[in-house]
């Protein structure tokens, strides 16, 4: 088949200028050069914004996406099928896309029917689970790769199982500077007649720059001229997190050298214009990364195809592109070798010459238009490589082919039911009711979803997230009385606790909450309390009769080892716990009445959960088995003949041989069928499942026996029931955040459901 021509309109997707970052800089320079390779073709943008708000983007930027709502990336979909766009590029970066690893992204990807060619800015030879199933399904949907490097070619190759014939390697592009003597540039700076290093980029502890801080004072002793040039701002994620911390410190680590007067911080993410004059300045340009695992470095291919020498540790890029003395390569974190490697150049004048205009000349072939014409021929290579299909617009827009609508997410009531204590439980129509005071389950509730909202790949927490989450932990802390071992469950507005002990079912959750919180939270501190919390509180839990407070715990022991996997005696808690729920399967359950006790009562989804989730990672194919066949059986008895989801009644529950209560219906059995279905999808991959957690999930939006909706989509509260007739009114903690919840599992999970056979019952996927 003869390649296609260059495609008419081309869509590049990715962060985009003003925005000031990496990854900005590569999108526009790319999707400029492509545009001035092909007079005749169409390049526009779609952007994703941060947390920061929105950018004055110029007209290049035909749409935007909001990071971190998963239905902005739909919408982005629907745009590009709509505008035939022909060739969507993606610049790819885990960081940059909204879900855990990036994972909203999927959702683009999965309803785009144009070609795509994905650019990966990072390659991980050792990826966690979460990045590992984001690369798997990225390399499968993208018709064309583009490395930058051999070394990322081959990682995908070994690690991926992607083939050669997939992958383009065209080394990052560069701008088209001349080659120029360093000492015209620097006068402007105040550093004439002294011999300039140069760092720059984002900054952050990954740059390794106080090795080379630790090296100036062998480097000054020989070139007593010699001037440390650090250009670049505080990374925004590390500045949001810790402030200008490492910055300090190696400020002070240069004064405890006596190199301060060697060294200068440019504190500033400097324009293309001025980064070109600091370059120019530059006799040697130095990458110090103290980790080998970096597979594309910018400010490596810019100064280098700029024609300056280069002293770096071996990473992935630099290894090969200063490969047969194109620069010097030095240890990694080893001072010394780096203060070796930079007086060898200053004190050899032709060598370092001659790896000057050796570099130059190779990065000719770097300069963006050649960049430009490789990524053309990629574009039509992935138009070859695609079979022509019918671009009707809406021929794959109907409700079954496409995934749950979910409300935007509003905290309101959450924030207006919690003070510096907690969480107040219960509420007055949707105003909180201070006489009931605070309980540790709904606490614990509360904790949970601040961690489920602040997954891992996403910015840090906002300053009021983490406030919540820390009222909430702290109310836990508070609760535990390390003397017993145990939780106090209740406490009045006057901050009074009402009884030495909890229930075994509130011993249960907070467990489950602290495991989540050592497991999830991006907060060292937080982390830490929650991991101390786990450890205390786990072990009274094997000697109580609850098997609700067993799958609680149980919960609770996987999400803690997602963080600590080495505890044995955790491991062994797991077994335990896991083999007492089994006993309680064999001594009820019957052909008629397949289940753990005999009747069906509360949180009846959470005994299925556990046994599933420590089915599959103990592994324990038994308790798999067990846990998916009596979900199945919940399920089943929990559907109306209508259809929709009907949770047993709290109205007397359902005893075995008798009749079940219709209502009241608790919004907490429809929060726990949602969970346990998405962990039977997960671990069986079974679109069975994935339709069964939607259903449950439209029960709170009004798919339901009184064909009402109980989420507040003003407020964002939840009522607590469904009774016969009507809807309660109040909106307390356990119902809003049963809501919540569930409404961000919903979101996690619909980047692993493949829209196309979400709606297929039985439907086994691959």
């Amino acid at each position: 088949m003869n390649p296609s021509p260059h495609p008419e309109r081309i869509a590049f997707l990715g962060n985009y200028l003003p925005r000031l970052c990496g990854i900005a800089t590569f999108t526009h320079d790319l999707c400029e050069a492509v545009s001035q390779a092909s007079a005749n073709t169409d390049c526009f943008v779609g952007a994703v914004n941060d947390g920061a708000g929105r950018h004055d983007y110029p007209a290049r930027v035909r749409f935007e996406l909001q990071e971190q709502e998963l239905d902005s990336y739909r919408r982005a979909a629907d745009f590009l099928n709509l505008n035939n766009a022909d060739v969507l590029c993606v610049q790819h970066e885990f960081g940059i896309y909204g879900g855990p690893a990036g994972s909203h992204l999927l959702a683009l990807l999965k309803a785009v029917r144009m070609p795509v060619v994905t650019t990966l800015h990072t390659i991980l030879q050792n990826p966690n689970s979460s990045q590992r199933k984001v690369m798997d399904e990225l390399t499968a949907r993208s018709d064309r790769l583009v490395v930058m490097t051999r070394k990322g070619a081959e990682i995908l190759r070994e690690t991926y199982e992607v083939p050669d014939s997939k992958v383009d390697i065209i080394p990052h592009g560069i701008p088209d500077w001349g080659f120029v003597d360093s000492g015209a540039y620097k006068p402007q700076f105040g550093v004439e007649g002294r011999r300039v290093l140069l760092t720059f980029g984002l900054i952050g502890p990954g740059k390794g720059i106080e090795h080379v801080i630790e090296a100036l004072p062998e480097i000054v002793r020989q070139h007593p001229n010699v001037v440390y040039i650090v250009l670049g701002a505080t990374h925004p994620h590390l500045l949001a997190r810790e402030g200008e911390r490492y910055r300090l410190s190696l400020k002070r680590l240069a004064e405890e050298h006596g190199v301060s007067q060697h060294v200068i911080f440019h504190n500033q993410f400097v324009s293309i214009d001025d980064l070109k004059e600091f370059i120019g300045a530059t006799d040697i340009y130095i990458t110090p990364y103290p980790n080998e695992a970096q597979v594309t470095s910018g400010t490596l291919a810019y100064v280098f195809g700029a024609g300056k020498a280069v002293v770096s540790t071996p990473y992935w890029h630099a290894r090969e592109l200063l490969a047969d003395g194109r620069g010097v390569l030095v240890s990694f974190r080893d001072p010394p070798s780096v203060a070796e490697g930079v007086c060898g150049l200053l004190g050899d004048a032709p060598r370092m010459e001659k790896i000057r205009h050796d570099a130059y000349a190779i990065g000719r072939g770097m300069i963006w238009p050649a960049a430009a014409g490789r990524y053309l021929d990629s574009f039509k290579h992935a138009r070859s490589d695609r079979q022509a299909k019918p671009r009707t617009a809406f021929a794959e827009w109907t409700l079954d082919s496409r995934p749950h609508a979910l409300p935007k997410r509003r905290l309101d009531h959450v924030v207006r039911m919690s003070d510096a204590t907690g969480i107040f439980q219960h509420a007055i129509f949707n105003v909180p009711n201070f006489h009931e005071g605070y309980c540790t389950d709904d606490n614990a509730r509360a904790f949970i979803l601040c961690n489920l909202l602040d997954e891992p790949g996403n910015h840090p927490p906002s300053g009021s997230l983490n406030k919540l989450a820390t009222s909430y932990l702290s109310f836990l802390a508070a609760a535990f009385d390390y003397s017993t071992g145990r939780f106090r469950n209740f406490m009045s507005h006057g901050r009074q606790w009402l009884e030495d002990a909890g229930s075994e079912d509130s011993q249960g959750r907070a467990v489950w909450a602290a495991g989540t919180g050592a497991g999830r939270s991006r907060d060292e501190g937080h982390k830490r309390l929650s991991a101390q919390l786990f450890r205390a509180g786990l072990p009274v839990v094997e000697t109580f009769t609850s098997p609700r407070s067993w799958a609680f715990a149980l919960l609770g022991i996987h999400e803690y080892l997602r963080n600590f996997p080495d505890g044995p005696e955790v491991g062994a808690a797991r077994a335990a716990l896991t083999e007492k729920l089994l006993r309680f399967w064999d001594d009820s359950s019957s052909k008629e009445w397949p289940w753990f006790e005999e009747s069906l009562t509360y949180d009846n989804a959470r005994l299925s959960q556990a046994l599933i989730l420590s089915g599959q990672w103990m592994p324990h194919s038994r308790a798999l088995e067990v846990g998916l066949a009596s979900l199945r059986w919940l399920v089943s008895v929990q559907t109306a003949e209508s259809g929709n989801f009907r949770p047993i009644g709290s109205n007397g529950f359902y005893q075995a041989g008798g009749s079940r209560a219709i209502f009241d219906q608790q919004p907490l059995e429809a929060q726990a069928t949602v969970s346990a279905c998405h962990e039977a999808f997960r671990a069986s991959r079974d679109s069975f499942w994935a339709d069964e957690a939607g259903r449950a999930f439209e029960w709170f939006l009004g798919r339901n026996d009184l064909g009402v909706p109980l989420y507040d989509f003003t407020s964002g509260g939840c009522s607590d029931g469904l009774h016969s007739g009507r809807v309660s009114e109040n909106q307390g903690a356990e119902s809003t955040l049963a809501f919540h919840i569930a409404l961000a599992e919903m979101e996690a999970s619909q980047q692993l459901i493949p829209p196309a056979t979400a709606a297929v019952p039985g439907t086994s996927l691959p």
